[in-house]
């Protein structure tokens, strides 16, 4: 009798069980970023910005309070000054994390907004037609890109909006379905959110505009006009709605006019480092510049004509990040989203090109069928626990101090060899009242650890400061002629310094003041008495 070499067919239920437990590339995605960002390789890198200093710090005194901050608390130039706490939303967030999961918990709840948003942009990308292998590549050149601003500060809250707000327009333009088209008004809500978490909530009324002018250049050019007239008018009452939200924040109108005297200011934007171009030497940049060469090659080889809106947002995401550093990530995410899913269909077609050589069909067939392959496997793949598990296990360590057991597995804290931690540690020490000069970029990191017993001249909120103010200081901290009136009139008995920078090395030959503390870092002056 012959024997049945025939393998059983595995059980119904246990295909189910290996879907629902077997992570996808989004889940690995969440998981790479948000485990490398708050305790590997890059788990420095979120408090490199010392702005997360005097977010917690006014955080933590509206909950003391339960008000707004409406006036200067940290500054001894800008004390009782009106100030725009347009963050107040974010900052009463990140200092309840801070009180229950101090700097491990500021970190790791940063890292899950961004993971967060690079496996949603995966997500979208997939669902739009990329093909998963292409779609990695090029989401590694938008992390890379992003990571000119992988800081804990809010803007990353603006990274998932923006990601969220063009998903949303994006897949409802193609559809005919009205009643599709009715769901996007649950957006003026997230608008509401946005408007006061972060001042990134402009790229939405932008992306508005986007998709109402390619609707309608549409209409013009007599395309569907019976599908085109609802979705305009779904449109319109969208972006009416979304500009009643922005009113609802501390400030109403106010901020708007504070937002655009501030973002018009030629002195500032030309001297804050974040608003310039970027350095097209550095990384970050140069992912950028990968990501706008593949683009223009996708574009050009494509036989597949672009929709307007897809040519739109291409465009505002290159001209944004050429313009200004802080533009990168959130640009460098929309030319993902728009890029992907038109190369992966360019390149699926290239294979029945007769005008190709056969190899390079063969290979492109090649890369098609692995890449079909891969997508299948990837939405087959249903359970994502993944995610879930590994951000509960995050939590539960910041909640017991960063530890697992005996071993230390977060230990979030501010670089030393970013911020003058010895430094700081002797003012903390010496108990001084004495307010504190030092460069906006560590006013932040100040705030953090002497509030409220010393205050600093200048920190980064430059907003607030405002153009006269700024200028004053950057003649002082570059040794222009008048510095040391300036400190005068600010009366300033403390200065704080990078050790080689231009100001110390001249404090240090003067008679008028006296080296107090110097490391690599930092170095401490204080006036010397008449």
């Amino acid at each position: 009798m012959q024997a049945n070499s025939s393998q059983p067919a595995p059980h119904p239920s246990a295909d189910n069980w290996r879907r629902f437990l077997l992570p996808s590339a989004a889940d690995l995605v969440f998981l790479g970023v948000l485990f490398s960002l708050s305790c590997g390789a890059l788990v420095s890198r979120l408090l490199n910005d010392a702005g997360i200093g005097w977010h917690i710090r006014n955080g933590e005194l509206m909950l003391q309070s339960h008000a707004i901050t409406r006036t200067d608390p940290f500054s001894s130039t800008m004390s009782g000054q009106p100030w725009f706490a347009w963050e107040w939303l974010y900052d009463l967030l990140i200092a309840g994390i801070h009180h229950w999961m101090g700097l491990n918990g500021v970190v790791f709840c940063t890292a899950l907004v961004i993971a967060a948003t690079f496996a949603l942009t995966l997500r979208v990308v997939l669902a739009r037609g990329g093909n998963l292998p292409l779609s990695i590549v090029l989401l590694a050149f938008s992390l890379g890109a992003s990571a000119i601003h992988l800081f804990a500060r809010p803007h990353v809250f603006s990274w998932l909006f923006v990601v969220v707000w063009f998903a949303a327009f994006d897949c409802c333009e193609t559809s005919a379905d009205l009643a599709k088209n009715r769901s996007l008004f649950w957006l003026p809500a997230l608008i509401l959110l946005w408007v006061n978490v972060h001042g990134g909530f402009l790229t939405a009324f932008v992306l508005l505009g986007i998709f109402l002018a390619s609707g309608f250049l549409e209409y013009l050019a007599g395309h569907d006009r019976s599908a085109l007239v609802p979705w305009l008018k779904t449109l319109a009452s969208i972006t009416l709605l979304s500009l009643l939200a922005t009113l609802a924040n501390p400030y109403g109108y106010k901020l708007h006019e504070h937002i655009y005297r501030y973002l018009t200011n030629r002195f500032l934007m030309n001297h804050i480092e974040e608003f310039r171009s970027p350095d097209f030497h550095g990384m970050a940049a140069q992912c950028f510049v990968v990501l706008l060469l593949i683009a223009i090659v996708a574009l050009a080889v494509s036989r597949e004509k672009p929709r307007v809106s897809q040519v739109l947002v291409m465009l505002f995401a290159a001209g944004s990040g050429l313009y200004s550093a802080r533009n990168l990530p959130v640009s460098s995410l929309l030319l993902t989203l728009t890029v992907t899913p038109l190369l992966s269909r360019t390149i699926a077609d290239a294979k029945n090109r007769p005008e190709l050589a056969g190899w390079v069909r063969r290979l492109l067939s090649r890369w098609d069928s692995f890449a079909s392959r891969m997508g299948h496997m990837e939405g087959s793949l249903r359970g994502h626990l993944w995610p879930l598990a590994g951000a509960v296990f995050g939590l539960l360590i910041c909640l017991h101090g960063g530890k697992l057991g005996t071993s230390q597995i977060m230990d979030a804290h501010f670089p030393a060899k970013r911020f003058p931690v010895q430094a700081v540690d002797l003012l903390a020490q010496r108990s001084s009242h004495e307010p504190v000069f030092c460069p906006d970029y560590w006013g932040g990191y100040l705030i953090y650890r002497l509030h409220p017993q010393t205050k600093v001249v200048v920190d980064d909120r430059h907003d607030l400061y405002g153009e006269r103010f700024l200028k004053q200081y950057l003649g002082a901290i570059q040794v222009e002629s008048g510095w040391e009136q300036v400190l005068d009139e600010w009366r300033v008995n403390v200065i704080l310094l990078p050790s080689e920078s231009a100001l110390a090395n001249v404090l240090r030959e003067s008679l008028h003041w006296r080296v107090i503390y110097k490391d690599k870092v930092g170095a401490l002056y204080q006036r010397a008495p008449s």
